[in-house]
């Protein structure tokens, strides 16, 4: 997958992770889809290191918007300390 398509999964998977998570999250385009590529990563790697994928997998999409949801409740609680 190209740059372009990580960005796009990156976005939906932020977006579908803000969608879910309640309270307000105010953070622009760049975040959100950082934050979903982030999720993407945190889900990989995670899922590697718990056996749940082997090296080389990529996680799936559920796993990628778990992921981000994690990251975002700790940029939540991060962001609230300043």
């Amino acid at each position: 997958m190209g740059i372009i398509g990580t960005i796009f999964i990156g976005l939906i998977v932020g977006l579908i992770a803000r969608f879910l998570k309640p309270g307000d999250d105010s953070m622009g385009w760049i975040m959100t889809i950082l934050l979903g590529i982030g999720g993407a990563l945190l889900a990989t790697y995670g899922g590697q290191a718990v056996g749940i994928y082997q090296a080389g997998e990529a996680a799936g999409f559920i796993g990628a918007v778990v992921g981000a949801i994690i990251l975002l409740i700790i940029y939540g609680m991060v962001s609230r300390k300043r």
